[in-house]
């Protein structure tokens, strides 16, 4: 392999010293590399395999989407047929009734499109002083500016100077913090507040109890938006049988942005969810909100999510996440009296983290999971990701937990 891929969140001088691992083929919850070995994909590629690898039916909703029309525009009064109907399904298991749809490339989209429009809402409703946008400690809302700015990552923000002004950060685990920032600023200058329901790249950290409700009452009491990233705990994730963490909490966000599980990764594409409030004034007329991307809501993309929120619901796959999240606490909590693991991260939706006593082992962890047939991340500090696809029994959850009790010892 000529080695020309800089790949993505990689130290490149210890891909090209060791080579890159080459993934080629995958079917249900697992995959294959070029020499043809066989591995347990723990994470559902990125999070995002929900229905699992090699759906045909998706690969052929698409190809016969590409033969009728790819793509043409988003802009203006333009758009496919299989877009608009996509749109119209979303909005009926949208948490907030009555929500519009904004379609992206992705979930880095998302989140620039909410920031940008929580600061043109208050705009337009004459409050154009409110434009801090807050965001939190170990948060991940994507790499484009406005979520590399608001990231609770130090170093996925270091070297890049200010990328956008007015951004802050509290606490993630303390709604008082919230509270004392709005206090502190006033809330008078505060646009929106984005919030994982569950914090993902940053190490998989279950929310503490009472405290989604508490920070979403403390929006509404203050007049700020409040911004679901559901980029990763949307469709099925985390919503305990339901759609949306958001529909699983009472969130009823302003705005909540997805990607990922939308099409299960078969091809790129975002959403951002926009309760009726917020498009109230672009729709009263005259407005125009001078932003959209030349792919959002492209054809192809839209027959992928057609077909993979069909393939969800014929085989009730909300139901199965709800089953994975008890039988990931079951065969992956033990993993805690482990001497090489600090705690395991469990019981709310298909995640877990395995964190590690000694973070900086973590690449060669994910090393020696390979080594005993897992493909897995490291998220935050030395955390092992476990997020499967929908369709891993109970019986690979236990074959999981027993090859990862390998590695690990």
């Amino acid at each position: 392999m000529a080695g020309s891929l800089w790949h993505g969140f990689a130290d490149m001088g210890s891909v090209t010293a060791n080579g890159p691992f080459v993934v080629t083929r995958g079917k249900g919850t697992r995959i294959w590399d070029s020499t043809g070995r066989e591995y347990l994909d723990a994470t559902a590629g990125l999070w995002f395999t929900n229905i699992g690898h090699g759906r045909t039916e998706v690969a052929q909703a698409v190809a016969d989407q590409l033969g009728r029309i790819a793509h043409y525009s988003g802009f203006g009064d333009l758009t496919a047929d299989v877009t608009a109907e996509l749109a119209d399904r979303l909005a009926t298991i949208a948490p907030v009734t009555d929500s519009k749809i904004f379609f992206t490339s992705g979930g880095s989209d998302s989140v620039d499109t909410a920031a940008k429009l929580a600061r043109r809402y208050w705009h337009e409703v004459g409050k154009p002083d409110k434009n801090i946008i807050v965001g939190r400690t170990k948060a991940y809302h994507g790499m484009h500016v406005a979520g590399t700015a608001l990231a609770g990552i130090p170093g996925n923000r270091e070297g890049y100077g200010e990328l956008m002004p007015d951004a802050e950060s509290v606490e993630w685990d303390n709604a008082k913090s919230l509270l004392g920032l709005i206090e502190r600023l006033g809330a008078d200058r505060i646009a929106a507040f984005f919030c994982e329901p569950i914090i993902g790249a940053g190490g998989i950290y279950l929310p503490p109890e009472g405290y989604l409700a508490e920070v979403r009452q403390i929006c509404r009491d203050h007049d700020v938006l409040f911004v679901a990233d559901e980029v990763v705990t949307g469709f099925g994730r985390i919503g305990g049988d339901s759609w949306f963490a958001s529909a699983r909490f009472d969130l009823q966000p302003d705005m909540m942005t997805t990607a990922k599980g939308l099409t299960s990764g078969y091809v790129p594409m975002g959403a951002v969810f926009i309760a009726p409030r917020i498009a109230e004034p672009f729709y009263a007329g005259g407005v125009w909100w001078r932003h959209g991307y030349t792919y959002g809501g492209h054809a192809g993309a839209a027959a992928a999510a057609m077909a993979n929120l069909d393939i969800i619901e014929r085989e009730g796959l909300l139901g199965e996440a709800a089953r994975l999240e008890s039988d990931l606490a079951t065969a992956l909590g033990p993993l805690a009296e482990l001497e090489s693991v600090a705690e395991v991260r469990t019981g709310l939706g298909a995640v877990t983290a395995v964190q590690l006593a000694d973070p900086a082992q973590a690449p060669a962890m994910i090393g020696r999971m390979r080594e005993h047939g897992v493909s897995g991340r490291a998220a935050g500090q030395g955390a092992l990701q476990i997020s499967p696809a929908f369709v891993m029994t109970t019986d690979e959850v236990g074959e999981l937990a027993a090859r990862m009790r390998a590695a690990l010892s």
